[in-house]
């Protein structure tokens, strides 16, 4: 198991190093030498590691979110405003509205199952609301953006770095 834990640490910040030099992103050569280490490339890893896989991918996650929070520039922040503050909770919430508008319908689900069900799949992509819940996200993000100086490409940029359902 030692071994195994060396391998993936060992080889995964070597890789991130070479990847941060040639200007790619760290977290590219990090995901590839998992990929090459794992069983279904190179099968380098003890069984062992891989029992206590969920607990290892829950701790890279917890790092992972840490890592976000400590990079947030406040400064940063403050000099968007409003947009920034707005669209961290508003498109998920057109999104929740348009599932209790449409899932009783489509579904046959009562309104307040709806609305649980927007609440909870509002960041994941699946149901047959989909088309609808990701229409009602873009509006969403077209509120949010409202008085900003964007033009009209950086809000098209913006709707559609929505639209991925990507809840980790």
């Amino acid at each position: 198991m030692i071994l195994s834990l060396a391998i993936i640490f060992l080889s995964g910040l070597s890789a991130a190093a070479i990847f941060e030099r040639i200007g790619l992103p760290r977290i590219i050569g990090i995901l590839g030498v998992g990929i090459v280490v794992s069983p279904y490339v190179l099968d380098m890893l003890d069984s062992s590691v891989l029992g206590i896989s969920s607990e290892l991918r829950q701790i890279a996650l917890i790092i992972i979110l840490i890592k976000a929070g400590l990079s947030l520039n406040l400064s940063d922040l403050k000099k968007v405003g409003r947009p920034a503050v707005m669209m961290s909770f508003v498109p998920a919430c057109f999104e929740i509205v348009g599932y209790t508008l449409f899932a009783p319908l489509l579904l046959d689900v009562s309104r307040i199952g709806a609305a649980v069900m927007g609440a909870v799949l509002s960041g994941i992509a699946c149901c047959s609301c989909t088309e609808n819940a990701l229409a009602f996200r873009a509006v969403g993000v077209i509120i949010c953006l409202l008085g900003t100086k964007l033009t009209v490409k950086e809000r098209l940029f913006c709707i559609i770095a929505y639209l991925p359902k990507a809840t980790v």
